[in-house]
């Protein structure tokens, strides 16, 4: 059972995804600074870095965008030159060009930008430059994905890239191609605003965080979409009738005077989930840090003493740690490196058991999530797409006692 649950206040909106009782994400944007990925700018090219093979271009925020030459270079790999051009045969202080955010300005760096631009709607993603069509690897039919690469095939003009994504399988010819339409026209829009444009500005913002939940969570399985904004549930509504209505009778207003995330436990759940130790259901636990590029995890058996032996006690605590470990790494949206520091097995199937368990959980993540393996040390090595600033960093601030380390000095 998947339910989404949207909480708009004054300065922020929230948004909690539930699955079989259980918060799997959280999501959160202040109401004057929305989210800027997707964002697309003409900007102008400030300084060109030969020994990092980039460039840093103003799109008119307070840092100045990060354009790496591989995000340069044409978005169709098949036809990129075997030998990579410096980036000072692409650009010079001066240019002018449009930029897409790809990952929003973290820390002290800057937003990174790219010129392989795409444009998603509800049931597909519009490249205007890649040339290629892809499929959302969540469809498994292969003679869905025929059915949809054929239907891909006939929409778009040569030059033009497509992505079907997953709620795309079992749409109407009609529904895909009014999709694809719209976001054709939305870039036709685009080119005609850069030319009358001039650098720094901005071209495209998208969508705000309620209609980017609605278009890319809500689907026929979710059983219910419950928010406490009559003007954000209107919005979504409307959203829905226009790209699913048979999914519209799924948005629900929450009228209780109890706050929303306290009524369905979903408060609770976030303050367990954000613990540096989380506690496992058989009473291990994991003691969690984090660096902004880096992901530590411990895995310890805890409480839990098993009923058997300690092989099996141990494995026990790992799949429970596993499972978490995927849970969390969705609901705390970490990016970067992942090591897991799962608890020793003799056994090398029980080995491959965690791993095939974690692969299969991730794939529930609606970002690109990779598990490596075991390293020649015995930890668990995982990568995760970064493109957002962690949500919780909207609440929490690092202690001026103890400047983040968890500890006070006391002499």
């Amino acid at each position: 059972m998947k339910q989404l649950f949207i909480h708009c206040s004054q300065n922020v909106t929230q948004s909690a995804l539930m699955e079989d009782g259980r918060l799997t994400e959280f999501s959160v944007e202040r109401t004057e600074g929305t989210s800027l990925i997707g964002n697309l700018y003409k900007g102008q090219v400030v300084n060109v870095l030969p020994g990092m093979q980039a460039a840093f271009v103003d799109i008119g925020l307070s840092k100045n965008a990060f354009l790496y030459v591989d995000d340069a270079l044409h978005p169709h790999l098949d036809k990129q030159p075997k030998v990579k051009p410096a980036i000072t045969d692409l650009l010079k202080p001066g240019d002018e060009l449009l930029v897409q955010i790809m990952k929003e300005a973290l820390g002290g760096k800057g937003a990174r930008v790219t010129t392989h631009y795409s444009i998603p709607g509800r049931w597909l993603v519009y490249m205007p430059h890649a040339d290629y069509i892809g499929i959302s690897k969540k469809i498994e039919s292969e003679l869905e994905r025929i059915r949809l690469k054929t239907l891909a095939e006939a929409m778009r003009m040569e030059g033009e890239g497509v992505i079907l994504r997953t709620n795309a399988e079992g749409e109407s010819r009609e529904a895909l191609e009014e999709d694809f339409n719209t976001l054709r026209l939305a870039w036709q829009n685009i080119l005609g605003r850069s030319e009358l444009s001039v650098a720094p500005s901005e071209l495209h913002r998208d969508s705000g965080l309620v209609e980017r939940m609605v278009r890319d969570v809500i689907t026929p399985d979710t059983e219910q979409l419950i928010i406490d904004d009559d003007i954000s549930f209107q919005e979504a509504k409307t959203y829905l009738r226009q790209t699913a209505p048979a999914l519209e009778e799924k948005v629900r207003l929450y009228t209780e005077t109890k706050p929303l995330f306290d009524h369905y436990g979903i408060k609770e759940q976030l303050d367990k989930a954000f613990h540096s130790r989380i506690w496992l259901p058989s009473g291990g636990y994991l003691v969690w840090e984090q660096t902004e590029a880096l992901t530590v995890i411990d895995v310890n058996t805890g409480k839990f003493t098993g009923s058997i032996d300690l092989e099996e006690t141990v494995f026990q605590t790992n799949k429970e740690a596993a499972d978490e470990v995927a849970r969390l790494l969705r609901l705390r949206d970490v990016g970067g490196i992942i090591i897991v520091d799962f608890i020793d097995m003799e056994t090398d199937e029980h080995r491959h058991q965690i791993v095939q368990l974690l692969e299969t959980r991730i794939k529930r993540d609606r970002t690109k999530c990779q598990v490596v393996g075991w390293t020649r040390l015995g930890l668990m090595e995982m990568t995760r797409k970064k493109a957002r600033e962690n949500a919780m960093n909207y609440f929490y601030e690092t202690c001026a006692s103890c400047k983040g380390k968890g500890k006070i000095y006391i002499r």
